[in-house]
């Protein structure tokens, strides 16, 4: 018969997730992790690319509204939206890589779950 977390849920029933330490505990519990389960919760919803994007946007807007008046100059507003399209690129490059760190983090918690499982 396989070890049982000795901890609760938030709900406050018993966890039934494999206890994986010597100390009774699932990976999700254990007090080792503690850090490691901030980082990842904290991560979560994170979007620091937000507020450049909005700001990117009001600058494309603008640069429109300039063209469409007549108040810049066609050419150069055209190779200022490729670069703006440059820089979109490369905040979604960014938004990708964080996106796949957090995502190796969680897929390590959730091995060291199974590991904790299969020697249960």
């Amino acid at each position: 018969m396989r070890a049982v977390c000795r901890a609760n849920k938030r709900d406050g029933s018993p966890c039934r997730a494999a206890a994986t330490g010597s100390d009774g505990y699932c990976w999700a519990h254990d007090p080792a992790n503690a850090e490691k389960r901030r980082r990842i919760a904290s991560s979560g919803g994170r979007g620091r690319g937000n507020g450049e994007l909005a700001d990117l946007k009001k600058q494309v807007k603008d640069l429109a509204a300039d063209v469409l008046e007549g108040k810049a100059d066609r050419g150069r507003a055209a190779v200022a939206n490729q670069l703006y399209n440059t820089l979109i690129r490369a905040i979604e490059q960014e938004r990708k890589l964080r996106e796949l760190g957090e995502l190796a983090e969680r897929l390590e918690a959730l091995e060291e779950v199974l590991k904790g499982r299969k020697a249960g």
